[in-house]
């Protein structure tokens, strides 16, 4: 793994605009950059490809000793969440996408700093716009990204029937564009597809309804389920028709509650970290994390000889610090469709921790 200077294209922003990339660019900065890149050899890439697959499959056993043993208060969750997590579990209710952060620098075994396995974005850039970079930079090389193809095929397996609703909060760029493209994706399905705002949605009694008053049968929300739990429709959700897309039991993976849980079921495995809710028992420098949070929100790294935060529902989890490329952090994203790796991204930083600004650079392999 290699980051490696280049020339951008003259007129960059006219071409990622071209497919439907907006936000290329935050408060006067690049988000998107190709004034550099990121090269992998193809070994390191089977690498990541296989550390991916079986720490997601570790991830699923997880899930069902914790609904099994009942240990949804390691996870902070109220009864209620619990249930409906235990629910969507039983009966099989199917995921669609996930994104696991790693850290990882090609060499070394990758080890998963959280999995976003709820309401994960970067994903139309890692689909699609280092996609078209690739195309058109270095049309012979090749990149770690099926994303799109198994995103189309595991709506096709999915099911249909009925219409799949799309709701997020179209006001932030980030989410109306992943949303957006996960709504075609979808279509490409040849699913029958309906956008709304997530504060569209809603209840007439029996139901879930659109503002047409179609009944909601699936739903995919980029939306947290830590927040949908608390919102006031929330009693509606158990008893209504409507199917969740992210399901419900993956609120126990979006939280990183489940660190702790995994290195305590997989001891010692290559590709985690030492994580525990108390800071006594992770050695040296330690990173302490909210159970719930995002884009770097609340994250703190910890000296070897400094005590845990004063805060509640925090998991202290080993430093594992983020390979440095030209003074650039660089963290590796790798996508799970359904349950099969299916690509990286990655975002990089002058400062240790990944934010919502941290620019996503693209890849390529030889």
């Amino acid at each position: 793994m290699r980051r490696e200077a280049i020339t951008p294209r003259p007129n960059w922003q006219a071409e990622v605009e071209a497919v439907g990339f907006g936000f290329h660019t935050l408060d006067g900065q690049p988000y998107w950059r190709e004034d550099a890149c990121y090269v992998f050899e193809s070994d390191a890439i089977d690498a990541v490809e296989a550390a991916t697959g079986e720490l997601h499959a570790m991830c699923l056993e997880a899930v069902d000793r914790i609904v099994r043993d009942g240990r949804y208060a390691a996870l902070g969750l109220t009864d209620d969440a619990a249930r409906l997590a235990e629910r969507s579990w039983f009966d099989r209710e199917p995921s669609l996408y996930g994104r696991m952060d790693l850290s990882w620098d090609g060499v070394s075994p990758p080890r998963l700093l959280e999995y976003n396995a709820d309401t994960p974005t970067s994903l139309f850039e890692a689909s699609v716009v280092q996609w078209y970079w690739l195309e058109a930079r270095e049309p012979s090389a090749d990149q770690f990204n099926s994303i799109h193809e198994k995103l189309v095929e595991r709506w096709r397996t999915m099911g249909g029937g009925n219409r799949v609703h799309f709701a997020a909060c179209y006001d932030n760029p980030e989410d109306g564009t992943t949303t957006d493209y996960l709504l075609d994706t979808c279509l490409q399905a040849g699913h029958e597809v309906q956008a709304l705002d997530i504060e569209e949605i809603g209840w007439n009694g029996r139901a879930f309804i659109d503002p047409a008053d179609r009944p909601i049968d699936r739903l995919f929300k980029l939306y947290p389920w830590e927040w949908l739990v608390t919102e006031a429709f929330a009693p509606h959700i158990a008893p209504s028709r409507t199917r969740f897309i992210e399901p419900a039991w993956k609120m126990l993976l979006s939280n990183k509650a489940i660190l702790p849980l995994l290195w305590e079921w997989f001891p010692n495995h290559p590709n985690l970290l030492p994580a525990s809710l108390r800071r006594e028992d992770v050695a040296g420098p330690a990173v302490a994390k909210p159970f719930w949070g995002r884009e770097g929100e609340g994250i703190r790294i910890l000296g070897a000889h400094e005590r845990g935060v004063a805060a509640p529902h925090t998991v202290y989890q080993a430093l594992a610090p983020l390979p440095v490329f030209d003074g650039r952090h660089a963290l590796v994203g790798s996508w799970i469709i359904g349950d099969q790796p299916a690509g990286i991204g990655i975002r990089e930083d002058n400062d240790r921790i990944t934010r919502n600004t941290s620019c996503f650079v693209p890849h390529l392999f030889r």
